[in-house]
């Protein structure tokens, strides 16, 4: 399988699982699943409610002798209500309870996007919090020494336009590793992946099969493009999708609970795409973004559209 290699040399599977949005009572049995169909790279977050039940099953794993602790790669992420210095290594502590391990291989900021403690999902303006009251960088100077800690291998962040990585690039001790962004046909975002590649980021797309959150929505695996390369190749739009992913040097995490539908995604990662298929899907590049955020836009917000995207 395909891998990125960070600056250290240590290396992420570039085909991972994705739990958001797996619901409780089904992400164990998936994550267990995947476990034995051979991924070694789990995507989670505090957010997603489902970490103990990741714990649980990775325990049940180890204990069965289906893979080692050091086999496995694990993400996950700092919420918007922890941004404050004091908040971030508790945080972390919770999740690292919660999956059962001693350290995280990834420790990601999950958005440029500050809440005040105890906030999930904000309903009410006075929940969001400026970035001239919590800065971004107090907070990277707060995961810097997780890092020292022992806590975890590796920092970076996610949902970052390429001016809010520059602030952490300059300012920071410890470079953001990683940024974990939306990416599929639909919304490439190439000079973000460039200058990520320049400045030796790593990239992590989430949505990578361009799913829209509304079932009547038909979305990128119907478009006729994306199924006459499918066809072609005897593969599925999905594995299509993430095939076009790993070959531009992403690592891609789709969600999925289905045991044939984990092995499907998982067998992406052998599949080739030639220079005529690439170029036939750079060509529907829509800037379709499907996770806009608009949570944190609201009318009288500190944050915009513009703010977050550029």
């Amino acid at each position: 399988m395909a891998e990125l290699l960070f600056r250290n040399g240590d290396r992420l599977p570039a085909l991972g699982l994705g739990t958001w949005k797996a619901a409780p009572g089904e992400v164990g049995a998936a994550v267990r699943t995947a476990l034995e169909l051979g991924y070694r790279h789990l995507d989670c977050a505090a957010i997603y409610g489902n970490e103990r039940e990741i714990g649980a099953a990775l325990g049940q794993a180890f204990a069965a002798g289906v893979l080692r602790r050091e086999e496995l790669w694990v993400t996950s992420k700092l919420w918007n209500d922890s941004h404050a210095p004091g908040d971030v290594r508790p945080a972390l502590a919770r999740t690292l309870a919660d999956l059962g391990l001693e350290q995280l291989d990834l420790y990601l900021m999950h958005w440029p996007v500050a809440l005040r403690p105890g906030v999930g999902l904000p309903d009410r303006l006075e929940q969001l919090v400026s970035l001239a009251e919590q800065p971004l960088t107090a907070t990277w100077a707060a995961m810097e020494t997780l890092v020292a800690e022992g806590l975890c291998r590796h920092i970076g962040v996610s949902n970052f336009k390429r001016s809010s990585l520059e602030l952490l690039l300059e300012q920071g001790r410890l470079a953001p590793e990683l940024n974990q962004i939306e990416r599929h046909p639909y919304l490439q975002q190439q000079e973000l992946l460039h200058f990520c590649q320049q400045q030796q980021v790593l990239v992590t797309a989430y949505r990578p099969l361009g799913s829209p959150s509304s079932p009547e929505k038909a979305g990128l695996l119907h478009d006729p493009v994306l199924q006459a390369i499918a066809a072609e190749l005897a593969a599925t739009p999905a594995q299509v999708a993430l095939a076009w992913g790993l070959q531009q040097g992403t690592a891609v995490i789709p969600k999925s609970v289905q045991a044939p539908r984990l092995a499907s995604n998982l067998a992406a990662s052998q599949l080739s795409l030639s220079p005529a298929a690439l170029g036939q899907l750079a060509a529907l590049e829509r800037n379709e973004r499907l996770v806009p955020g608009h949570i944190w836009t609201p009318p009288g917000s500190p944050y915009s559209q513009e703010s977050l995207w550029g």
